[in-house]
Order: structure tokens, then C-alpha cells, then sequence
């Protein structure tokens, strides 16, 4: 097992939702990156962000760890769920409500709502 590929298992445990990303939750430094958290923080939900960015050895890590291209990654509970279109299918759909709820991650159910009246 690689040092990123360690230290992204141990993140992903530390956090019950965690946001690998371009930028940092307060200041996102890419469109899809800053598409998600902005759900995430208008959601309510508490979560860790990782810059990729600030490391080329998690930036590369997490896409061999997940086998996804991509980046942001949205994980819960350990699990991966997927990258900006897939988070915002599932913002739009109530999915992502479900995989919190069932998960035990509080967010506010209000906020998901108006989302969804929004794009509606």
C-alpha cells in the first residue's frame, strides 16, 4: 500500500463525509469542485475537504483509489459516491437525502428542498 493510498483510507475513515476537491470548501478553485461543496454547504453538511491541489501525490491518489478520472470525489462512510454530475443528479433526484439519512449524516432536509424547487 502506497503513503497516498494510506492516507487517503485513513481520511476517509476520520470523516463520515469527506470532499477530495480543487480548493478548500471556503474557496473552491475550480467550477465542478465549487458545485459541490457549494450543495454540501448549503445542505448543511458537516464534512472534511482535501485540496488536492496542495498535494500532486493525493491528487493522483485518489483517482487511482477510486479508479475514477476525476476530480471532486464525494465520499460517505468510507464509500465512494462520485464526482460533480453525479452529486448533482443526486442532489436533484433526493438521492443524496437518502444516502444521508440512511448514513446518519445530519444536513438540513429544508435547504435539499429548495435546491430542488430552484432547478425544479
Amino acid at each position: 500500500m502506497t503513503d497516498a493510498t494510506s492516507q487517503i483510507k485513513e481520511t476517509i475513515s476520520a470523516s463520515d463525509v469527506v470532499l477530495f476537491m480543487k480548493g478548500t470548501k471556503e474557496m473552491p478553485q475550480c467550477g465542478f469542485s465549487s458545485r459541490v461543496a457549494g450543495v454540501l454547504n448549503y445542505m448543511g453538511v458537516p464534512y472534511s475537504d482535501v485540496n488536492v491541489l496542495a498535494d500532486e501525490t493525493i491528487r493522483q491518489g485518489i483517482k487511482d483509489f477510486s479508479d475514477w478520472p476525476t476530480i471532486p470525489q464525494l465520499y460517505v462512510k468510507g464509500e465512494f459516491v462520485g464526482g460533480c454530475d453525479i452529486i448533482t443528479e443526486m442532489t436533484l433526484s433526493g438521492e443524496l437525502d437518502t444516502l444521508f439519512e440512511e448514513n446518519g449524516v445530519t444536513f438540513d432536509k429544508d435547504a435539499a428542498d429548495k435546491i430542488r424547487e430552484a432547478n425544479g
